[in-house]
């Protein structure tokens, strides 16, 4: 499939499209065409020597904004600062956030508002073509001035330096450059400015996390509804009444959700003993709506960024201005992605109680949910695993947003750490995916013990789950399981509707 980069409004589910179906990235005859409407204009105002000072083209970066540039050493300027700026570290970007990062880095270069040449553009969309991935470290950014340095290992491999990921191999941009007989790009006025000015980095942490928290928001509620049978639960918590007097959004949907997922369950259809539920139970279209709520705010966010133009300074050709401002500024997702880490800590948190509810021996469940119990541990420490990880996840949701620390001789004196933000929430919506997947364990073995059956869908999940890991009869070794379950949670495709 061919999709053509335009200025026409991009969606977050569209974007999921052309990360996962799309084999070509080519370029609409507008966003050529724009593209060099702005690099003729920039040419222009630079041929002739003496020019005005314009940040970032004729002078220094950050600090270095009143230096001054010869106009020979324009293009030696944009060199230095891929190179410069390619400080890096720690663990590598995961290849789905680098596939992003580049497609996203292109979109927004191709709005004409960059100063950047067709044949940039064009190496990008190649490297995206031939799926050229960049190794990219996740340590680095502020999160202000843009995402510079994983960006400028984003740029590296143009220049032929660098290291990127190619049909399976890592391998040195001097190689890739064998490899594909291509040459080094040599960077003109801007263009080195305009490849690492911009958010590309947070944004695409922020678009995967929201695909990804989109998903996990689904599966909490299979988790949970077999957990409410399993648990032998009311389901009057769940009218349709009852949340029509408090219309949240995410509500509604989350009471509809586990009233479909639990249509039909001869054990939510018996008369009860038990009064009430405790809330990790009876509250979940509360929690569970309030983090749908929440990723709605998270999604509008990432929708604006998405079609939005990042770099500084910005070209308007139109009105023949260049303007310097502040537009790489990660606020907005700082914000936003720190909101999405605590709203679905919570769902893992809300996931871990109900494990810990299954485990008491109550409702007619024995200890553990195990015969025997003595002899065997059954599913005791499953618990403590879930419980050590909610407690992470509560240590990462800590915002990143709130802090802020001075660079650059104090011309930066104010930054997001929204890429901060981006990896911690990374790593919450990845340990959200273990906890789901101890509680699929724990729902699933507490069904054993009903004589009654639950719905005829959560059956079928149940039926599928059993294929890949047993009954839990006496005690065995439960890492195995963990992990089948996560891939179970990650590899199943789940739908249902919202009335």
């Amino acid at each position: 499939m061919i999709h053509y980069i335009s200025s026409k409004r991009l969606g977050v589910t569209q974007v999921e499209q052309i990360m996962h179906e799309v084999t070509e990235l080519q370029l609409s005859d507008a966003s050529r065409e724009a593209i060099l409407k702005c690099r003729q204009f920039i040419e222009k105002q630079f041929q002739e020597p003496g020019g005005p000072a314009v940040y970032g083209i004729n002078t220094g970066f950050g600090s270095l904004c009143n230096t001054h540039i010869n106009d020979k050493d324009l293009s030696q300027l944009q060199h230095n600062l891929i190179m410069s700026h390619a400080c890096g570290a720690g663990e590598v970007v995961p290849r789905e956030v680098v596939k992003l990062m580049l497609f996203l880095k292109i979109q927004s270069l191709c709005y004409g508002h960059s100063g950047v040449s067709l044949e940039l553009v064009e190496r990008l969309m190649l490297f995206f073509n031939k799926e050229v991935f960049p190794v990219i470290y996740q340590q680095g950014s502020l999160g202000a001035s843009g995402d510079l340095a994983p960006l400028a290992h984003l740029a590296l491999p143009l220049l032929g330096e660098g290291e990127v990921n190619y049909q399976g191999k890592r391998i040195s941009g001097k190689e890739l450059h064998k490899e594909l007989e291509i040459k080094p790009l040599q960077l003109h006025a801007k263009e080195g400015l305009a490849l690492i000015n911009g958010t590309q980095f947070m944004l695409a942490y922020g678009v995967h996390l929201l695909l990804e928290s989109r998903k996990l928001w689904s599966w909490a509620h299979y988790t949970a509804a077999l957990s409410i049978d399993g648990f032998d639960c009311n389901m009057s918590p769940f009218d349709k009444r009852l949340h029509l007097i408090r219309p949240h959004k995410g509500q509604l949907d989350s009471a509809d959700l586990i009233s479909q997922l639990l249509e039909g369950s001869e054990i939510g259809r018996n008369e009860k003993i038990n009064v009430q539920d405790p809330y990790s139970f009876r509250c979940v279209p509360q929690v569970h709506g309030a983090t749908a709520d929440t990723l709605d705010f998270v999604e509008k966010t990432v929708m604006t960024e998405i079609n939005s133009v990042t770099d500084n300074p910005n070209v308007f050709p139109d009105s023949q201005t260049i303007i310097s401002g502040g537009n790489f500024h990660g606020q907005p997702l700082a914000l936003a992605l720190d909101y999405l880490a605590i709203a679905m800590a919570e769902i893992g948190n809300i996931s871990e109680r109900r494990i810990f509810q299954l485990m008491g021996g109550i409702r007619g469940l024995p200890p553990f949910l195990i015969q025997n119990a003595g002899l065997n541990s059954g599913m005791m420490i499953l618990q403590y695993t879930a419980a050590s990880i909610v407690s992470q996840n509560k240590q990462l949701a800590h915002p990143a947003s709130v802090d802020s620390i001075v660079s650059s001789n104090g011309q930066e004196d104010h930054v997001s750490m929204g890429a901060n933000a981006a990896t911690k929430a990374y790593r919450v919506i990845d340990n959200l995916k273990t906890v789901l997947g101890i509680e699929l364990l724990a729902a699933a073995q507490a069904l054993e013990f009903r004589e009654e059956k639950t719905s005829d869908l959560l059956e079928l999940i149940i039926q599928q789950l059993r294929e890949e890991v047993a009954p839990y009869e006496n005690d065995r070794i439960l890492y195995t399981d963990i992990e089948k379950a996560r891939r179970f949670i990650e590899m199943t495709q789940i739908e249902i509707g919202v009335n």
